[in-house]
């Protein structure tokens, strides 16, 4: 169904009261006219002809907006007319909460350290091979909870933001780099997301390191890569740090796996053995 189509059906089905009107006793039709539409998005009734009839095929951001809420769309709704218009969705805060789905696929990895980071590095939840192997973060005391402030924020290198050192190739430099570069993506696609804003801002005062790459680096989603995790009981341990991208709701889930047969591996069933019987 095209724009038109969509449009002229959602109009239909909308009742005057719903949107503040009074209907009256002597109405015809039970959902809104043109020109009440157009009055309520602030646009004129002629214009809404033509979208409804495909003759005005381009309706701009502004003008999807203000019908979406001129005819109190639900998101999801409001979402699908800006596809239907050729345009995408404009975008609210930053997901930050695990829907049932993600936390199901996640317990389902539960041999394999997981956490689960928003798209901005606010950390939402982790299993107990994640705090076996790097540490518990519900002692990490990261600002915001997020990795990215804790990076720049707490005076610690990137590497040392947690209970014991997680060493990536290239050094803190290279970590430093690739976070801030997937947060100015972030940022471009959650603009109007206050907590984030905030975040940066604060990031922006306190850290020369932090502004230098934030007005001067690259923007590009940061991926997986080799680390080595310096574990206070069984040393050094080398895993792919792999990011998986949950559709829909735009959460980073991080798992550490080691070459199978490795020594690393044998070092990650150690952790995991020693979760006991009940794991």
């Amino acid at each position: 169904m095209g724009f038109g189509e969509t449009l002229h059906g959602w109009r239909k089905r909308t009742r005057p009261g719903d949107v503040g009107i009074d209907g009256g006793t002597a109405r015809r039709v039970t959902g809104l006219r043109r020109a009440e539409l157009a009055r309520l998005a602030g646009l004129s009734a002629e214009y809404v002809k033509q979208l409804e009839q495909g003759r005005a095929s381009t309706p701009s951001a502004q003008v999807v907006g203000a019908l979406s809420r001129a005819l109190r769309l639900t998101p999801s709704e409001r979402d699908h007319l800006y596809r239907a218009a050729g345009l995408t969705p404009p975008a609210g805060d930053v997901p930050r909460a695990l829907p049932p789905g993600a936390r199901r696929l996640v317990d389902r990895l539960r041999d394999l350290p997981v956490a689960v980071f928003a798209a901005d590095w606010t950390l939402v939840h982790w299993n107990r091979m994640w705090s076996a192997t790097a540490g518990d973060p519900a002692g990490y005391h990261w600002p915001y909870d997020n990795l990215a402030a804790a990076s720049f924020l707490t005076g610690d290198p990137a590497e040392e933001i947690g209970p014991w050192p997680l060493r990536a190739p290239g050094g803190s430099a290279a970590v430093e780099v690739a976070v801030v570069a997937d947060l100015r993506a972030v940022a471009a696609t959650y603009p109007a997301d206050a907590l984030l804003a905030s975040m940066v801002d604060e990031m922006c005062a306190a850290s020369a390191r932090f502004r230098e790459l934030w007005t001067t680096g690259t923007v590009t989603a940061h991926l997986g890569q080799t680390k080595t995790v310096e574990h206070p009981v069984h040393g050094e341990i080398l895993v792919d740090c792999e990011v998986l991208m949950v559709p829909g709701v735009d959460l980073k889930i991080l798992t550490f796996m080691a070459e199978p047969g490795s020594p690393d591996a044998a070092k990650l069933d150690a952790i995991r053995d020693g979760l006991g019987a009940a794991w």
